[in-house]
């Protein structure tokens, strides 16, 4: 089974841009989430993992909040990607190399994850360098 093309588009569009699909879903009337939230893993998350599920751990990392609305995402043709590059802090202290994303639920601890998947290519972090996602870091549904 797939869904059908259209109901795609709006489905991400209701997660990522909290738009109510006609008839079937409304965001959330009461206390829904303005944001999501974007962390970097140094490896797979896994579809059973939480977003602290291989993390990144470097010193002056954090998750990134992103709004839930057009300015935060771009939703097009069955794919979303950020609006704008999503930048992480800066490392000052420690070595790894970020293989995926993900995009959950939570500022910090065990958020839920709604979409993941890798890097590519990696981010090798140490200090110095100041980790981020562009515009073309896609999430598709098909």
């Amino acid at each position: 089974m797939s869904k059908g093309n259209t109901f795609e588009n709006d489905f991400l569009k209701l997660i990522f841009n909290a738009t109510t699909i006609a008839n079937i879903a409304n965001n959330a009337t009461s206390g829904p989430l303005t944001n999501l939230y974007v962390s970097l893993h140094t490896g797979d998350p896994g579809e059973a993992g939480t977003q602290d599920t291989s993390q990144c751990t470097y010193t002056g990392y954090a998750r990134v909040a992103v709004a839930r609305s057009g300015s935060g995402w771009t939703v097009t043709d069955n794919s979303v990607s950020p609006a704008a590059s999503i930048t992480f802090g800066a490392c000052t202290v420690g070595n790894e190399t970020a293989t995926h994303w993900a995009v959950g639920t939570a500022a910090s601890g065990a958020g839920k994850i709604l979409y993941y998947g890798t890097i590519d290519p990696d981010i090798v972090i140490s200090p110095g360098v100041t980790p981020y996602l562009t515009t073309a870091s896609t999430i598709t549904e098909d």
